[in-house]
This record gives C-alpha cells, structure tokens and sequence, in this order.
C-alpha cells in the first residue's frame, strides 16, 4: 500500500512539470540520471543515450550494426588501410547556425586525443589497442584526413561506439573559456534543453537540422525529430515507472521489467516493442577444473541440455536460442552461426562412460540479481539430471560472483555479457590467456592469432570466413554453451508513434510521434 501511495503520488508529480503550450512533449522514463552531457567521458548507457540525441559522428551504425556515413558523405580508405578520407556532407549546421567544417571535426577530435579528457576509447585511438592516429589533416572545408599507423578493421567500428559517444562532433563554443566543458552544440535533431538532475532531463527540436533521406537507420538514415520536445524522467523505481506508464504520465519506457511483460500484452492502451538485443547469455565451463578439464564431460553437459526449449523457458518465449558468440542480429550471423549442440542423451551418456565419469558432484554458481541467470540454473541441473550428471548450485551476491567470474575461480556458471556490436570483440570478450586474464573461459593460442587476424584484415569475406572458423572451433572445444540473445521489452502508450526496439538496446526518439 505504501508503493502504491508512493508511485501516485509520483504521478501526480510527473503530470505537474511544467511543459511548452501547444507543443508536443515526449515523456520518457530513465532509471537514473545521467552522469554529464559530455560525449564519451564521464558516461554511462543512459548518458550515452541522452548525449548521441544531440552530437553526431562521421559514421554511425546501421540498424543491423554495420558501420554507414553520417556527417561524412563518403569514406574513402587507401589500399594500404592506413589513410581514411571523410567528405563531409553540405549543409550540416551546429545548433548555434554554424556550418560543419573539417575544422570542427579536427577540433573535437584532438581534444578527444588528449589524456585530459578523459575520453573512454582513447586507448583504441592512441596505440594501445586497435591503432593509432598519427595525424589528422583538413586539405579543405570538406575534407579530413585521418593517418593511421598500423591498420585495423575496427577503426571505423571503435569511431561509432556508443559508449564512445560515437565520437560526435561539437562545436568549439561547447567548451568554456577556459576549455572546460560547458554543454554540447552539436549537428543532432535534438539540442540541449534544461537538465533538472535527479528529476528529468529536457531536450528540444532543433528546426535546422539536415536530414539524411530514406528512413531511420540504427545511429544513421534520417533522424528527423516530430517531436517538439524529449522529457526523460528520473524513475529508479520500477513499480512507479510502471504505475506513470499506465496512468498517462509518461509515455514510453524502453526497458519494462519482465515480470510486468504479460500484463502489458494484455492492456489495449499499451504497445510493446521486444527486440532479441546482443547481449549474451551462456553456460561457463572452467576448463582448468579437475573433471570439466576433459572435453568429453563438458560436451557431455552440453549435449544434455535442450537448449531451445531452456532458452524459451528462461525468456518467456520472448527470445530463441542462438549458439553463436556472434548476436543473431549482426550481418555476420548466418548459416554456420546456426550450428550448435542437439540434445542427445545416449551420446551423452557414452562420452560420459569414456571420460570415466561417476557422477561426481560438478558445482555451479548462481545469483538472484537477475532472474535469468538462476532460472538457467535450475534448468539447466534438472536437464543434466536426466544424463547421470550430478550438478550442484550455490546462490551468491552478484558482487561476489563476478568478483568470481574475474578471478575464474568457478566450475560452472550461467552468466550475462553486454552487447558487443563487432564480431571480432564479441570473440575477445570470452577468449585469451588465461594465465593473464583469468576471466576468459577460452585459452586457445590458434584462436587468439584467428582473432588478431580478424581485427586486422578488412576484407569482409575473409572475416566472415574467420568467424565462421572461431564459431565451428568453439563449437569442439566446448569452453562454454552459449544459449540467447536476451530480450529488451519497450512498452508505449498508443498514441506514441514510430517508436521501434533496436537489438543494442538503446532507445532512439527521432522519427517517433505523439498524437
């Protein structure tokens, strides 16, 4: 009764913030607020959110994560991979009526190149991971030059992350005198508004945006704003966001808890929108471990799992099962990526008897902070039951089990991964050497030059061919069963319009219309 009070009274609230007359607002929850408007430094997912709304990058990713021309109207690489050539397109304006010149990118760009910014994927940029920049040139007001010293498949990738901020390009008057930040003027369909922390944060239509024609298109394609305003409001709580949701208080919440999915479905005056995103889940094997050391009893479990009827079980029916590290929305998911383990007790039981199993006791751990991770559990245990295998759970705090997971000091795990939006890192979060990292289940030195060579070569064929590699050579090794892809579940009130789930998880409110 206390809650219920509590989330009534939060809307009543909600409803009472002030908004534009005759204008239309989108109301949208957040589950915090955000940590700055700078792009790619002090962030999280929700600011990275907020922040690519506003500041736009040379590329962005597609819907179905390949990389496509934002602000660039072209991108021309030479053939050596050590020269990248962005046109810029005409007529892009900065919210203050500044026109976009190759100045403005070489702007941002150094100052994301130096330390002091802090920016979070420097280390891609700088020489200590993909490559590094040696030197960015601006021939004319259209052009930049980017000089890169060793060549890398991902540099166009690492350019459009998220969490980099999609290296968005601001105008130098987003910055103080004294070359602090301020708020970002960028190219985006939405400028900064009023930011109230910790209650919600305003951003409005900016009417001289240039458009890209066609449709939406992931970060890219048109993003042309029909909205004359985007609220995000603050609501941690998830019983009040639910309860602003049904009363009109707010009209989207991207991310609905799923225990609230089937009284949603049922609501005439809520939509929903669930997308497979590319998070990861999966079975863990410790391969140093004393018995699941042995291929044959790691193969064993996994082929005493039936892993599409676990997966529908743990998802609600919301996702399928995918065996691949790869997400099932990545261009490079086909075929091969379909391959995985069919349930076979007798081979299971057989492979057994050769490794000499006798049903010792195999621990697994388990958390309650998501639902997901003890559901498989239990499932998974009631199914290896039905091969002779004898599996143990323990229920930990999420702390201690990733702070178990880091140190590989584990059996067996269910466990989550985020998205990864490349192939190549999908493959680097789960392998390397143990000795060094500890967290990574696949210690493979074959593997690991697969995987440099994929982070190199440009050629997409030849990618795909290497994954389709990893992918098959994982599938032997059994260092560990991946299962889905899990489910993000939006849920709108209907006289929302436009709003479509994306496979990263992050909302996007270009192209959506409130009637």
């Amino acid at each position: 009764m206390i809650l219920r009070r509590a989330a009534l009274a939060l809307c009543g609230l909600l409803l009472a913030l002030p908004a534009a007359a005759q204008e239309a607002t989108l109301r949208a929850r957040m589950n915090a607020d955000i940590r700055s408007t700078d792009p790619g430094t002090n962030r999280d997912a929700n600011t990275d959110t907020v922040v690519l709304h506003m500041v736009e990058g040379l590329v962005a990713f597609r819907e179905d994560t390949s990389i496509g021309p934002l602000l660039a109207e072209r991108v021309d690489t030479s053939e050596d991979g050590l020269t990248y050539t962005f046109t810029l397109r005409e007529g892009v304006r900065f919210h203050n009526g500044a026109v976009l010149t190759s100045a403005d990118v070489k702007f941002a760009w150094d100052r994301y190149l130096r330390r002091e910014t802090n920016w979070r994927c420097l280390p891609e940029f700088d020489g200590r991971g993909a490559t590094r920049v040696a030197a960015i040139e601006t021939p004319d007001p259209r052009t930049v030059v980017f000089r890169i010293e060793r060549p890398s498949a991902l540099f166009l990738t690492n350019m459009a992350r998220p969490d980099c901020g999609g290296s968005g390009i601001y105008h130098r008057d987003s910055l103080n005198a004294d070359g602090s930040w301020r708020a970002p003027i960028g190219t985006g369909p939405f400028r900064m508004g009023e930011w109230r922390r910790n209650q919600f944060i305003e951003l409005t239509r900016f009417p001289g945006y240039a458009a890209l024609p066609g449709q939406p298109d992931g970060h890219t394609g048109n993003k042309t704003a029909l909205v004359d305003r985007v609220r995000w409001i603050i609501i941690p709580d998830s019983a009040a966001a639910k309860a602003a949701l049904l009363s009109g208080a707010i009209d989207i919440d991207h991310d609905i808890a799923s225990q609230d999915v089937q009284e949603m479905r049922a609501r005439s005056d809520i939509r929903l929108a669930p997308v497979q995103s590319m998070g990861m889940a999966g079975l863990l094997f410790q391969t140093n471990d004393p018995l699941l050391r042995d291929v044959r009893i790691r193969r064993a479990i996994a082929l005493s799992l039936d892993a599409p009827e676990l997966v529908r079980a743990v998802s609600d029916g919301l996702v399928t099962y995918n065996p691949s590290v790869i997400p099932s929305a990545s261009p490079f998911h086909g075929a091969v990526q379909r391959e995985g383990y069919t349930r076979d007790i007798p081979e299971a039981q057989r492979l057994l008897r050769q490794a000499g199993y006798r049903g010792q006791t195999i621990r697994m751990l388990a958390t309650r902070r998501y639902n997901a991770i003890l559901d498989m559990a239990v499932l998974i245990q009631a199914q290896a039951a039905e091969a002779g295998i004898t599996l143990e759970f323990e229920v930990i705090d999420w702390a201690t089990q990733l702070d178990r997971y880091t140190r590989g000091d584990y059996a067996m795990m269910p466990f989550l991964y985020s998205a990864r939006l490349d192939p190549s890192l999908s493959y680097e979060m789960v392998s390397g050497p143990k000795a060094s990292q500890p967290r990574k289940v696949w210690d493979n030195p074959e593997v690991e030059a697969l995987l440099r060579e994929s982070m190199v070569t440009r050629d997409t064929g030849r990618r795909q061919a290497i994954f389709d590699q990893l992918h098959r050579r994982m599938l032997a090794d059994v260092p560990m069963v991946v299962l889905y892809n899990d489910a993000a579940v939006g849920a709108y009130r209907t006289n929302v319009q436009g709003y479509r789930a994306w496979s990263t998880g992050q909302p996007r409110y270009w192209g959506v219309r409130i009637n």
